[in-house]
């Protein structure tokens, strides 16, 4: 495997919709804030990576002792995703190498295993491009009509889910979130911005166990799956 990546980790987001006193990286679960157990998983995966941890200014709630990495930075966060990826990719200009590979995860997805970490990095070692970790449509997709009917069904043949990590060369992903931004582009990932270049990102096939922290009762199903994953030791241990 090629040498470790760099990891960006966007935490500056307030979860609105999770409905809680506190941003959603911090809510509790088995006892730590989500955020810990994120940066856990990845480092146990990427001991040696150098992390940019977006926050905001004013994070009143973050506690570097959930920073299991060496070599690790704060980062200022965005308004949006975009621009704390932005922020975190500038601060690493002098650094980082233009073929460098930066891998950005979601900070509410503390379930994704240490296999699928291992694999994305091995599938995207050599690849010019990069990809994300993503799952196959499996439910029946509708389309609605803008007042609450269906309006068509659509074939999911051919359609998947984008997940985290999104791992792209540093230079590429630098050149695509700018030149997004710069034409008014609505990013709603790091891939999206790269398609916008012209270039096709590798999908790699990932657990559908990786959920993202974004509805209260999503909380509670990333503690079962993090309950089911400690009882199968394979999935949690380091493969790197």
């Amino acid at each position: 495997m090629s040498e470790a990546p760099w990891l960006v980790v966007p935490a500056a987001g307030r979860g609105r919709r999770m409905g809680a006193d506190r941003p959603k990286q911090y809510l509790s679960l088995h006892g730590r804030p989500v955020l810990a157990h994120t940066l856990a998983r990845l480092h146990q995966a990427f001991p040696a990576a150098r992390l940019c941890l977006c926050l905001e200014a004013d994070d009143r709630h973050f506690d570097p002792a959930w920073v299991p990495f060496a070599d690790w930075r704060r980062v200022p966060g965005g308004a949006e995703r975009v621009d704390s990826v932005i922020n975190a990719l500038d601060a690493i200009a002098g650094d980082a190498g233009e073929h460098d590979l930066v891998l950005v995860h979601d900070v509410a997805r503390p379930c994704v295993t240490v296999d699928d970490l291992a694999r994305l990095h091995a599938v995207l070692a050599d690849d010019p491009v990069g990809g994300l970790l993503a799952t196959p449509v499996a439910d029946t997709m509708k389309r609605d009509d803008g007042a609450g009917r269906v309006s068509a069904t659509e074939s999911r043949a051919g359609l998947w889910h984008a997940l985290t990590p999104q791992g792209f060369r540093y230079g590429l992903l630098r050149r695509a979130l700018g030149e997004a931004l710069a034409r008014g582009l609505a990013v709603t990932d790091e891939a999206s911005a790269v398609e916008a270049l012209g270039q096709a990102p590798r999908l790699v096939a990932g657990r559908r166990d990786n959920l993202k922290i974004t509805h209260p009762e999503d909380l509670a199903l990333a503690a079962l799956v993090l309950a089911a994953q400690a009882a199968s030791p394979s999935i949690t241990e380091e493969s790197t």
